[in-house]
Formats: structure tokens, C-alpha cells, sequence
């Protein structure tokens, strides 16, 4: 008889989380402004908000702090994370950023003018706004199959060569300072690129001389559904395939606290020593030192043994699997999810579930908080409010996918949480007739308004 899966990790050290009445939601969701991101850490049951910085760390990072040089310059641990990027990652430069953003507006500053266009596939909410703050557009080139459901497609990240193309071909060559790949691409449901793609990618960039990008928060869950669905790399360990996905970039920009499993921290890493002795002068004025750049010594050791427990398959194995079971679940309860599964989340279809909401009244964001209401699980809109207003017209942007993201944190919860979640969704389902109205704006930040957006009631 074969064994039945089992997780590849053992419990240590385990905290109490509360259980709360609805009647309590209903008034804690109230005063927060029907936001999430305004909700307390003990008025939520299980926290599916994000997978960034949630992580559990292991034995081994933990112990890795304690060895941590706090040196202000050149620090035994800037070292083990330079050795670390450069035979896992292959990029000869690198600047430790206290997170993904930061490394983002770090790198931006060098590289993005007024006027400038950067395709891409799917932006993530950070990129696009640190595009956008510097009156620069980002064109969305993602292959159309990720924006239908349910359909089947091993690789909804990929981006479509002939959007691209003719966006290169649109402008000139000098607007356009680079492409950007999202890897695993999280504005289209946590759906991976293809290595086929990326080379691909890579050769056409290459003939009009434009540099490539990657965002790679989740680089090694893209690697291993690689690993899982591509022709060729079925017996290819993860770290290697992690070699050969960043041989095909210039540069990457990193929040370790996804794939590396760390509760803080990012990095820039560059093969162009020119491009990196520009980006220093902004990491010393934005982040710090080139040799911490925002990151104690401890996390930087963290952060160097996160990456490599990060690319190893069998906690990859794990983790993914555990995102599939979610999936699995809601699916089976009739629930139209984005297929295949994710690497980090399940993305519930907010259009489908609740098609009596008008899309003004921003039905992922009511789906969010009515999920929140029944059950005490805080999940996170994809949808409208993260799509934001349009630059130039001000007018809300409607994007082709309404999401409910349900963001699963590394090595936290059991199943058991995994069940508790899908029925509560199910409930929530059951009674989807019966909601008809949604919420609207009654507050709202010029940029990035989705984490501080005040809404009421429509």
C-alpha cells in the first residue's frame, strides 16, 4: 500500500489564535472601515490577508540569527547572503533592501523617467505604483487564457510574445528601460512562467537590445511547477532550474519574505556593475549602507538559509500541496476558482460568486469582508480597489479578473484550518443570492489606495 502524503516538517512552538462571535465581526469590521488591512491581528481567526512575512522559520533560521555580525560595514552576514544570491541566483551584484518594495524603488530611481513604458505580465500592486508615482505606464502583456477561470492552462503567467512585440514595436526603444516577469505571476491568480517562455522572452528582448527584470517573490514556486509541468525538467532538482530561470534575466528585484521565508527583508541583484553603482547611491540615501541596506545582520543570515530551504523540493512539495487541498475543496463545492491552482493562494472568482453585486459596489472586497463575517478569516481583494484609478483620467480601472485572494502562509496552519476555511466560503456561498449590494469608496489615498481605503455600505 502506498503512504498517504505527510507533511515534511515537525511542530516546535505553537501559538493560540481566538475564536470570535459574529456578532463582535460585525462591529470590529464596522470600525475598520470595511478594510482588512485596518482589522487588529486578534479580531482574525486564521490570516490569509498574506503570505508575505507570515512564514514560519525553522530550526535552522532561527539558530542562524544568533550567529548574526551586526557590523554597520561589512558584516559576516552581507557576505553569507552574497555567496548565497551568487550560487543559487548567478547574479555577481547585489543590495540588501528591507523588502520587496523598497528594492523596487531603489532600482526604479535608476532605471524608470517621466514617460517611460514598461510591459510586463500582470504588474504586482508595488511595481505598478512605483511605475506609475514616477509618471511612467505599465502595459499589461499576460497571454489571455490567464484571464478566463476555469480553463486549464499549465503556465497562466507566460507572457503573450505578440502583445509584446508590438509594444516594443509602439515605442521607442529608448521609453522602454525594460520588461518586467512576475514570477510566480500574482496578479493573474499565483499562475508560473514557463522556461520556454522565459527564453523566449529573453530572445526577443535580446534583438531589440531591452534589458529583463524579474520580480521573484515567488521564483521558487515558479520553479517548481517547472519542475511539475514542463517537458524536460521532471528530473531536474529546483535548484537547478532556479539557475537556468535567472540566467535569462539582467536583474531581479526580491521580497524574501515570500520564497525565503523570513519575516523581513529583500534585495536587488544585477549582472551590470554600472546599473549597481548607480543603485547604491539611492540604497544609501533610501535604505542604508550597501552592506546592511535596511537588514540587521540576523536576517540577512535568516535570509540566506530561508533561500536555501526555500529551493528544495520537498518543502515546496509540501507547501503547494497544501494550496492545492484548499483548492480542491473549494472546487469541489462548486466554487470557480482560477485553475490550475496557485503557488501561493487560492484566487476565488468574486465575479462569479456574487453576480448579483454591480461592479461598482466592488464585489471581491464584499466577498472579503463577508467571508470575514462568517467565519473570522481574512482574506484579500485582487480586484478594483487594487487595480486603482487610472493615472490620467481618474476614473476607477475595471480589471478582467475580481478576486478573492487567499493567501496561505508558509508552514503555519494544518488541513484542518484548510477545511475550516473551504466551509466557511461554502456557507458564504450557500446564501449568495441573498447579496445584492456591495460597498463603496468613502475615502481613498491617490496611489496604492487599497491599503487604507475607508468604505461603507452601498
Amino acid at each position: 500500500m502506498e503512504l498517504p502524503f505527510a507533511e515534511s516538517y515537525k511542530i516546535k512552538m505553537v501559538e493560540t489564535i481566538k475564536k470570535s462571535t459574529r456578532k463582535q465581526r460585525e462591529q470590529w469590521i464596522k470600525e475598520a472601515k470595511y478594510n482588512l488591512f485596518n482589522l487588529k491581528s486578534e479580531q482574525v481567526f486564521i490570516d490569509l490577508l498574506t503570505d508575505s512575512g507570515t512564514g514560519a522559520m525553522s530550526d535552522k533560521q532561527w539558530s542562524a540569527l544568533m550567529l548574526g555580525d551586526e557590523s554597520y560595514a561589512g558584516a559576516t552576514s552581507y557576505y553569507n547572503l552574497k555567496n548565497t544570491i551568487k550560487e543559487l541566483l548567478g547574479f555577481e551584484y547585489f543590495l540588501p533592501t528591507h523588502q520587496g518594495r523598497a528594492a523596487e524603488n531603489v532600482l526604479f530611481s535608476v532605471l524608470i523617467k517621466e514617460g517611460d513604458i514598461i510591459p510586463g505580465n500582470s504588474h504586482f500592486d508595488t511595481t505598478k505604483g512605483h511605475i506609475e508615482f514616477r509618471k511612467a505606464k505599465a502595459i499589461d502583456c499576460t497571454i489571455d487564457e490567464a484571464f478566463d477561470t476555469e480553463l486549464e492552462h499549465p503556465f497562466k503567467g507566460n507572457i503573450d510574445l505578440q502583445k509584446l512585440e508590438e509594444t516594443i514595436k509602439k515605442y521607442p526603444k529608448e521609453k522602454i528601460p525594460f520588461i518586467v516577469i512576475t514570477v510566480t505571476c500574482n496578479s493573474s491568480g499565483g499562475q508560473p512562467v514557463s522556461m520556454e517562455n522565459m527564453k523566449a522572452v529573453r530572445k526577443l528582448a535580446g534583438q531589440h537590445g531591452i534589458p529583463i527584470i524579474y520580480d521573484s517573490a515567488r521564483f521558487a514556486e515558479n520553479a517548481y511547477f517547472i519542475k511539475k509541468r514542463e517537458k524536460g525538467y521532471e528530473n531536474k532538482t529546483i535548484k537547478e532550474i532556479v539557475k537556468e530561470m535567472f540566467s535569462y534575466a539582467d536583474g531581479m528585484t526580491m521580497s524574501s519574505k515570500k520564497d525565503a521565508i523570513v519575516n523581513m527583508g529583500g534585495f536587488i541583484a544585477l549582472n551590470s556593475e554600472d546599473i549597481f553603482k548607480k543603485a547604491t547611491v539611492f540604497n544609501i540615501m533610501f535604505e542604508g549602507f550597501v552592506t546592511y541596506g535596511g537588514m540587521s545582520g540576523r536576517d540577512m543570515n535568516a535570509l540566506a538559509q530561508g533561500l536555501d530551504e526555500g529551493t528544495e523540493f520537498d518543502y515546496l512539495d509540501t507547501r503547494i500541496k497544501q494550496v492545492e487541498y484548499l483548492g480542491k475543496k473549494l472546487t469541489d463545492f462548486g466554487i470557480t476558482v482560477q485553475r490550475p491552482y496557485g503557488g501561493h493562494a487560492i484566487f476565488v472568482d468574486a465575479r462569479k460568486f456574487l453576480p448579483n453585486v454591480p461592479k461598482e459596489q466592488l464585489q471581491a472586497q464584499t466577498l472579503a469582508v463577508e467571508l470575514y463575517l462568517e467565519s473570522g478569516i481574512r482574506g484579500v481583494e485582487i480586484g478594483t480597489l487594487l487595480a486603482d484609478r487610472d493615472p490620467e483620467t481618474r476614473e476607477n480601472r475595471y480589471p478582467a479578473l475580481e478576486l478573492l485572494r487567499l493567501a496561505i502562509p508558509r508552514r503555519v496552519y494544518t488541513n484542518n484550518h484548510m477545511d475550516v476555511i473551504a466551509v466557511a466560503l461554502k456557507n458564504v456561498f450557500d446564501r449568495r443570492g441573498q447579496i445584492t449590494k456591495g460597498l463603496k469608496i468613502i475615502n481613498e489615498a491617490p496611489i496604492m489606495r487599497h491599503f487604507t481605503v475607508e468604505l461603507d455600505k452601498a
